[in-house]
Formats: C-alpha cells, structure tokens, sequence
C-alpha cells in the first residue's frame, strides 16, 4: 500500500463516503496553495481525477477552465485502493462519477442494508474476525485484541457493526467468559 499522508487519507476517506466518490469538498483548513498542491500530486499518483463539473447542477466546483465550464475531483479506483477499499465494480465506476447520483429514492426498501466495504488490517476487521469464530468472543477478549476500554468495544458491537453495518450480532451468557458476542451466519 502506498504511503499517504494525513491530508490525502482524509480525501480519499471522505471521497469513498460519498455519492459518486466526490473528493469535494476539501477539508476544512486546506485551501489556496496546500490545497493545489496536495491535489496536485494526487492527481499525479492516480488517486484523483478531475471530471467536468456542471453548474447549473449545483456540482462542487474544484477550479474553473476558463471557458465558463469547471471541473470537480472524483476519487479514482487507484485513490481508493491506497486507503485500502476495494472498488465494488472495477470500470462501471468511472461512467457512473460521470452521472449526477438521482436523489429521488429508489425501488429498494429502506430496510435493506448498504453494502459495506470494510478495510482489511482495521480494528472493526478484528472484531468482526473475532465475532465470525465459532465461539464468538467476549468483550475481554476484544479488549485484549484491541486495546480499548470495554465501553468503546460495546460501542463498536452496538453502533458500529449492528446499527451501520447492520451486521446480525448475537449475544449469550456464559458462566466462565460472561457476555459471548458473535455473528450470525
């Protein structure tokens, strides 16, 4: 995996959230030189792309080309495979950057989860390769695995995989380990 710093990881992060892998807007604080410079050298490395920007659309203008047009920064596969997530269809991504997101609501219901990537190497991958044992894992051992406190771990298994990820997570009692959390197959 390439070496990013600090500013390029937040882009990239934050472009991998949104509709359409927008890297706009740029972080608060970065702005005049910085800013065109780190895209720049982003753009260098493949990471970012500028596409055309469409005004009357209301798209998040990264610099204007003089003719009255403008271009905004879309992540590219390569930008998202540094951050370490994996591009879910590799070549149909660039066409859809290309095509405003519909904001109307889709066919799908509500109650169907977002796919998910989840980056290899993470604390959230331990604890769900944790959870996905046969024998589950208690929050001692997640703490242990870890290094967070028990209330961050309860948070993680509360908030972070059942509510976001929407992740089934069982829990039982056991007499010598306490609560046991684990995944459902």
């Amino acid at each position: 995996m390439p070496k990013l710093t600090d500013t390029q990881t937040i882009i990239l992060s934050r472009a991998a959230t949104r509709p359409g892998h927008l890297a706009m807007p740029l972080p608060g604080g970065l702005h005049g030189a910085a800013a065109k410079m780190s895209v720049t050298r982003m753009i260098s490395n493949g990471w970012l792309e500028e596409v055309a920007a469409d005004t009357r659309r209301g798209d998040p203008l990264w610099r204007e080309t003089g003719d009255g047009h403008g271009t905004m920064l879309v992540a590219t596969e390569a930008g998202l495979e540094a951050i370490g997530i994996e591009p879910m269809v590799p070549k149909s991504t660039s066409a859809s950057r290309k095509a405003k997101p519909d904001p109307a609501p889709s066919s799908a219901t509500p109650d169907t989860p977002k796919p998910v990537a989840i980056r290899a190497g993470t604390k959230q991958a331990q604890i769900i390769a944790l959870l996905q044992r046969p024998e589950g894992a208690s929050i001692a051992e997640i703490v242990e695995a870890t290094g967070w406190q028990a209330h961050s771990a309860r948070g993680m298994i509360s908030g972070g995989l059942r509510k976001k990820l929407g992740l089934a997570v069982t829990s039982r009692k056991e007499a010598n380990r306490g609560t046991v959390y684990s995944l459902d197959a």
